[in-house]
């Protein structure tokens, strides 16, 4: 598809730099609550029509007669759908205004909803389940992209967390909206009123959000953070009214496949996956048949794991600003220390020690939804930021691929080594993300430095 056909999502035109050091500091202050507002309810409802079938799927079984490996096979096609299409659309959003490619995304993934819900076809609900998952991939890039541009790295670990939390809020809303709509009106319901959500709430993202700073007359937020508010005349008619695209080409191998940075974080990013999907998915399992714990008691391991996840991505993102000041390596390479010691105390800790369990699988959610948020933002951040809704989406695209393993795999193992198989596992899929980051404890002050040559050498040029 050419960019001739979507002229609706190419970048906004920069703006001259005419305001004053108070408007400009007035004007950041506004828009960045503004865009993180918008962006963090956004992707909460983005959850509801990626979630929405989760929840009708016993309704749907009961009404059409179908069969739990073809409502699994509907989930599958979702992920490895999303999983394609991190990668493409982190490419598309770099290139796009994050403005309406986030609400475009959110009001297709709205209609392909609706035209779930008035399907009873095997193979119609494929096609539109498997859309609804390449559209999903729409929403993170541009609010990776818009966190990269409003805000610098010395604080961004912590807005970035707390726009991931969204993923919590759409996640604990969905399942209770989903069941009332099937239990009140048929499970048809239950893909209809959350995907009138999301073409509402499109709307409102296309009224609330912008494009980058500059698009509004304002600094770079580099340039305002280190207070350099005006830019010369000359400058801004010249070179800082336009926007410097970087190309296809440039994106994916200047920046990304040829960036030994990226492919680590991307890598550890998949056994990050594997055992956030593997506790998320098999935790009732085991509390059941390891511990003898009753159903409810042992479904709400869940929700403790979620809560502790809550708090973890909060945790590394602050303390990734506030301790090592920007730099995300050391809170990753801590959280996997804490989620091998953890994962030891799940194994060995003898029945009927419930609190001590729902502690640990807190714990356990606390670091790797730490990693899992961050790990993102840091491959993001070792790239220009002009690839880095590409970086962070091809990081997404391996995590997908890792919580693909989470489940046939991890399985086999554990019908063949029993809960045993299942905690090695995830010990192994631990201490590999230890050992592929640890080596990168310092390498944000390599490429801190990096960037300082870089920007001297051109100086330098630029004077002569």
């Amino acid at each position: 598809m050419s960019w001739k056909s979507l002229d609706f999502l190419k970048p906004a035109p920069y703006q001259p730099i005419t305001k004053s050091k108070a408007e400009i500091d007035s004007d950041y202050r506004y828009w960045r609550i503004r865009i993180c507002y918008s962006i963090f309810v956004g992707y909460a409802i983005f959850y509801f029509t990626r979630k929405s079938f989760t929840f009708a799927m016993p309704y749907m079984a009961a009404d059409l007669g179908f069969s739990k490996s073809e409502l699994g096979l509907l989930g599958s096609i979702l992920y490895i759908s999303y999983g394609i299409s991190k990668f493409v659309s982190g490419v598309m959003s770099d290139r796009s205004n994050p403005r309406f490619f986030m609400a475009t995304g959110l009001m297709i993934t709205g209609i392909l909803n609706i035209l779930f819900g008035m399907s009873s076809s095997f193979w119609l609900f494929a096609v539109f389940w498997g859309l609804n998952g390449w559209f999903q991939a729409w929403g993170w890039p541009a609010c990776c992209k818009q966190l990269n541009y409003w805000f610098d790295q010395s604080e961004r670990g912590l807005w970035y967390s707390i726009c991931s939390t969204s993923h919590n809020l759409g996640g604990a809303l969905i399942p209770l909206l989903a069941v009332f709509c099937a239990v009140t009106f048929g499970w048809r319901y239950a893909m209809f009123v959350p995907a009138f959500c999301s073409i509402i709430m499109g709307l409102i993202l296309i009224n609330r959000l912008r494009d980058v700073p500059r698009t509004l007359g304002l600094p770079t937020v580099e340039d305002y953070k280190q207070k350099n508010h005006h830019i010369s005349n000359e400058a801004c008619d010249v070179s800082h009214t336009k926007h410097s695209l970087l190309s296809v080409r440039e994106i994916l191998f200047h920046q990304v496949l040829n960036n030994k940075y990226v492919w680590i974080f991307s890598l550890s990013y998949f056994f990050v996956y594997v055992v956030r999907t593997a506790i998320n998915d098999w935790t009732v399992f085991y509390l059941t048949e390891a511990k003898g714990m009753a159903d409810m008691l042992a479904s709400s391991g869940v929700f403790w794991f979620e809560v502790g996840g809550f708090v973890g991505m909060i945790a590394a993102g602050w303390g990734s600003d506030y301790f090592w000041k920007g730099n995300r390596v050391p809170v990753m390479v801590i959280c996997a220390l804490g989620l091998i010691g953890s994962l030891f105390g799940l194994m060995y800790v003898p029945e009927n020690q419930t609190f001590i369990d729902m502690t640990l699988l807190a714990l356990i959610g606390a670091f790797v939804f730490g990693p899992q948020m961050i790990v993102g933002l840091a491959a993001a951040e070792f790239v220009d930021k002009r690839a880095a809704a590409t970086s962070n989406g091809f990081a997404g695209t391996l995590g997908y691929f890792g919580a693909a393993t989470a489940g046939y795999p991890i399985g086999r193992m554990i019908d063949s080594f029993g809960w045993d198989g299942f905690f090695i596992s995830m010990l192994v899929s631990s201490a590999i993300i230890l050992l592929m980051l640890l080596p990168l404890w310092s390498a944000h002050d390599r490429k801190q430095e990096e960037n300082k040559l870089g920007w001297s050498s051109k100086q330098t040029i630029e004077e002569a």
